[in-house]
């Protein structure tokens, strides 16, 4: 199975140019990495007065986050459960924009603890050996009361 920008669009709800990352490097129950190169685009959703700031970071990270839930969702039963970003604590900004940042991003996610209602990550984005931000995020699952089709009757 190919993790590319085709499969990221068709497991997660950021489509268009706000599907930020391009492919998933590596991935394991307890954590994810993928690579984007849409920092660079000027048409960059997040971009505003022609810079995309560090901040926008937490995006690119928090849809790392998305991507591991649909690739766990792929292994366990059921329905997939939507997510929304709850929190993000602890955060470290390194520089002052991503535009500028010529090397790939990687946005990386480890969880740290998880439940039904909620998970926990590390966070970080980084480009070559440079950590460009990081810190803690919490991912609140939407509640979904619609039947499984094998509940309907």
């Amino acid at each position: 199975m190919q993790l590319n920008r085709a499969w990221i669009a068709a497991h997660v709800p950021h489509q268009g140019a706000m599907c930020l990352l391009d492919e998933v490097i590596e991935w394991s129950p307890a954590g994810i990495r993928c690579l984007s190169r849409s920092h660079l685009s000027p048409g960059n959703p997040l971009r505003a007065r022609g810079q995309l700031g560090a901040a926008c970071g937490i995006e690119y990270a928090a849809q790392a986050m998305a991507i591991h839930g649909a690739l766990l969702a792929t292994t366990a039963p059921g329905r997939p459960r939507a997510g929304m970003l709850a929190s993000a604590r602890g955060v470290t900004l390194s520089v002052a924009r991503l535009d500028d940042i010529t090397d790939d991003l990687v946005a990386s996610a480890t969880c740290v603890h998880g439940d039904a209602g909620m998970v926990l990550y590390d966070f970080a984005l980084s480009a070559g050996t440079r950590t460009l931000l990081a810190g803690r995020a919490a991912i609140a699952f939407v509640a979904d009361t619609r039947p499984l089709d094998s509940e309907r009757g």
